[in-house]
């Protein structure tokens, strides 16, 4: 049980402002993200460390300054209802740890469908998987301006290169700073990040790291055994789970980016790169029993102090999706913070301790300290 202080006079940010959020893709991880920023409305500058924050607040941003102002999805289940009920909506599954969350005023727009629903997610019961709403799309970067949004947070399903590519533009158009949370190459893709540099508007990405998920365990033993003088000869990452997120990337072809973001994210810890044949990491197959809990088995296999072997196996189990949302709440107010700053362009920092695949990688203690450098104003980027 977390106890708040419940002084807002005390934990009132000091200009007052707020952060105006747009999400596009209402599924488990903005259902989280959601029910978080109501969950934690009452932490504040002036309260100690609490569960499942890394930053009770980031500048003078506490979770409660996040307002929702814009909300985009292509499913019928969604589309049209404020944002306070779609994101209960099937097929999410995640677990409710706020169900008490007022309305916003805030409907769910229909978006593009473009690549965003696979074609074998018609071949799954309808409560497992997307059903597109018959509804003319909107002018998503016409809605931004409308709604007047500081930063859009795109949770495209795995495999929505041109979706992907579409939501990045409309905050260009909007001047909207961006978050990318999927493993399509955006910040890190240099023709890209000099969009963003170009506008000076500022993004963090690509692919979420949660907080303590399948990648950030596997690169933190990876940089272990690489600083104790352990040579890793094989390893693998092997995950599953019940969600929408699993069921889509049953479709392999959707995959690439996906597999290369995980490999080079945990590849970039190791002391020597390994070959294709001895290193596996990737999402291996849905059971929906699961729903959104997902399983990951890590195994390394090395050798130490006299070429003698160590091998060592790691099962994970976790809720996918609060663990995803535990970091997005930090990266919206990171982008937010560097436009109060007047700072645009990828944002290497932020992007390298909260993504897999940020434009560079750093290890995460580094990391660590050059987003506690950013924050405090020491580091522009």
């Amino acid at each position: 049980m977390i106890y708040f202080n419940k002084n807002m006079e005390n934990n009132t940010n000091a200009g007052g402002k707020k952060i105006r959020l747009a999400i596009a893709g209402i599924g488990n991880c903005c259902s989280s993200l959601v029910q978080g920023i109501n969950y934690y409305k009452y932490i504040g500058k002036d309260d100690e460390t609490v569960p499942g924050l890394m930053h009770n607040v980031v500048g003078d941003y506490a979770p409660r300054d996040i307002e929702v102002v814009a909300a985009f999805d292509i499913d019928r289940r969604k589309v049209g209802k404020d944002i306070s009920r779609a994101i209960f909506e099937k097929p999410n599954c995640t677990k409710i740890f706020c169900k008490d969350i007022p309305e916003t005023g805030v409907r769910v727009q229909m978006a593009p469908v473009m690549d965003g629903v696979a074609d074998h997610m018609k071949d799954y019961p309808e409560d497992q998987s997307f059903a597109v709403a018959d509804q003319n799309p909107v002018d998503v970067a016409g809605e931004l301006k409308k709604a007047k949004a500081d930063v859009l947070v795109s949770y495209m399903p795995v495999g929505s290169q041109k979706a992907a590519e579409y939501y990045a533009q409309a905050a260009l158009d909007a001047n909207c700073g961006f978050v990318n949370c999927m493993p399509i190459f955006i910040v890190s893709d240099e023709a890209w990040g000099d969009k963003f540099k170009r506008k000076n508007i500022p993004c963090i990405g690509d692919d979420i790291k949660s907080q303590i998920g399948a990648t950030i365990v596997h690169r933190t033993l990876s940089k272990l055994f690489a600083n104790r003088g352990v040579i890793v000869d094989r390893s693998y990452q092997l995950n599953f789970g019940g969600n929408t997120d699993f069921l889509n990337m049953l479709s392999r072809d959707r995959l690439k980016s996906k597999k290369i973001s995980k490999t080079e994210s945990v590849e970039s810890q190791l002391g020597k790169r390994l070959s294709y044949d001895n290193l596996h990491i990737g999402p291996s197959d849905w059971v929906p029993f699961l729903q959104d809990n997902k399983i990951c088995y890590i195994r390394m296999e090395g050798r130490k102090f006299g070429d003698v072997a160590i091998n060592l196996e790691l099962r994970l189990s976790v809720e996918d999706s609060p663990n995803s949302a535990g970091v997005v709440i930090d990266a919206l107010r990171m982008v937010k913070l560097a436009k109060d700053r007047g700072i645009g362009g990828p944002l290497t920092s932020p992007s390298s301790y909260f993504m897999k695949h940020p434009p560079v990688q750093y290890t995460d203690s580094q990391a660590y300290e050059m987003v506690e450098e950013f924050i405090a104003g020491k580091r522009d980027c």
